[in-house]
């Protein structure tokens, strides 16, 4: 499930994306539905365009579409849907916040204080010190 800040990051991003694939006046047939989780397995964000000939609600479409192959509902602007699926085996998307921690070297502490220890030797600390 997407909260508020998750849709508003992918949001961003989709704005500078074109449409991958679109409904035609067939509708949403099966064959739309693989195509569609295919390239939501490669890209994860995926905008769909709806054509006028396909005389289908956006909204509606892609709610359907959402629940048809379990995808999280972005934004539909105009003739034009987002969807999000995460991809659990090699996720693309990060989002912020969400980064993976980086590994300490052995033997490094990270500090930005000054300990009382070095305070009377006059030692600077400078963000790392070594273990002994």
């Amino acid at each position: 499930m997407l909260n508020g800040k998750k849709r508003a990051y992918l949001r961003s991003i989709a704005n500078t994306t074109k449409p991958t694939i679109q409904v035609g006046k067939e509708g949403i047939t099966g064959e739309f539905l693989d195509e569609l989780n295919n390239q939501l397995r490669v890209r994860e964000l995926v905008k769909v365009n709806i054509l006028e000939t396909a005389g289908l609600d956006t909204k509606e479409a892609a709610n359907a579409v959402c629940e048809a192959i379990r995808a999280e509902f972005v934004q539909a602007i105009g003739s034009k849907f987002t969807l999000y699926k995460k991809n659990l085996e090699e996720p693309k998307i990060v989002f912020p916040g969400h980064e993976h921690a980086k590994a300490k070297k052995k033997g490094e502490i990270k500090t930005n204080r000054i300990t009382k220890k070095q305070a009377r030797n006059g030692i600077r600390n400078k963000g790392v010190s070594k273990k002994k």
